[in-house]
């Protein structure tokens, strides 16, 4: 009798652990309406500075820009240093989480999160920045979704305008002027590679912009983007050779 309890329980466990593997990705997939990316416009709800929320508008919020008005050089230097495959991958690299996957299960926490550009958007948009299991099996779940319903350049625009280039900057257009002083449509080679620097770590990063020179790391990042850059054929050699030896001085900005 106390067998049979046992195994009742046992089964009972078993069953709900089945249902809720299968209920609480799908109720995370229905849930959130990602279809509003489309034609709506997340505008961020700062908070001391900081990102709290994002709300959807259909007015198009005075620091937003479409990737018709960002230069060549601005797009592509984030794509290159963020996310190679962007333009190949349904929104997961799945080589890239597997490595995370193993270096996360070996220090038993997650150390990195091998997240697509797709995966940033999700997160920044939808997400909190916690770093846990359950936060990116949301991500991965909603980010399914919106590679089904979103075009990769409506994608690439949410995420270019919602991302952190450093304390308070949030888009690319309100980040172009805060370093450069100009229209994202004119920054070149090097100021892309800059900006693209910024964004694993802004407010760390930022140290280069207020002692207006370039740290050797910061240095050696932004040379690391523009041979990505010359790799994927949007500079040339010349060019590449130019904006190596070129000084990032911001006096004349």
């Amino acid at each position: 009798m106390k067998t049979s309890k046992i195994k009742n329980i046992f089964i009972s466990a078993f069953v709900a652990l089945i249902i809720g593997c299968v209920c609480y990705p799908l109720s995370i997939y229905y849930f959130y309406d990602v279809k509003k990316l489309e034609n709506h416009y997340p505008e961020f709800i700062l908070v001391k500075g900081e990102v709290e929320s994002y709300t959807f508008k259909k007015k198009r919020p005075p620091y937003w820009v479409s990737l018709s008005e960002i230069s060549t050089y601005g797009k592509w230097a984030i794509i290159l240093s963020e996310d190679w495959a962007f333009y190949q991958h349904q929104g997961i690299d799945l080589s890239q989480l597997k490595i995370a996957l193993l270096e996360s299960i070996n220090e038993k926490k997650v150390v990195r999160g091998a997240s697509t550009i797709s995966q940033q958007m999700v997160k920044n948009i939808y997400l909190d920045h916690s770093r846990s299991y359950l936060r990116k099996l949301k991500e991965l779940i909603i980010t399914y979704k919106v590679e089904k319903h979103i075009s990769k350049q409506r994608i690439l625009e949410v995420y270019l305008n919602s991302i952190e280039y450093g304390p308070g900057v949030w888009g690319i257009r309100n980040a172009s002027y805060h370093y450069f002083k100009k229209h994202p449509s004119k920054i070149n080679p090097r100021e892309a590679s800059f900006l693209a620097m910024m964004l694993p770590s802004p407010k760390r990063y930022y140290e280069s912009f207020k002692k207006k020179r370039l740290t050797p790391f910061a240095e050696k990042r932004v040379h690391i983007t523009l041979e990505k850059l010359k790799i994927g054929r949007i500079i040339s050699e010349d060019e590449l050779y130019l904006n190596k030896v070129i000084r990032m001085n911001w006096e004349n900005y």
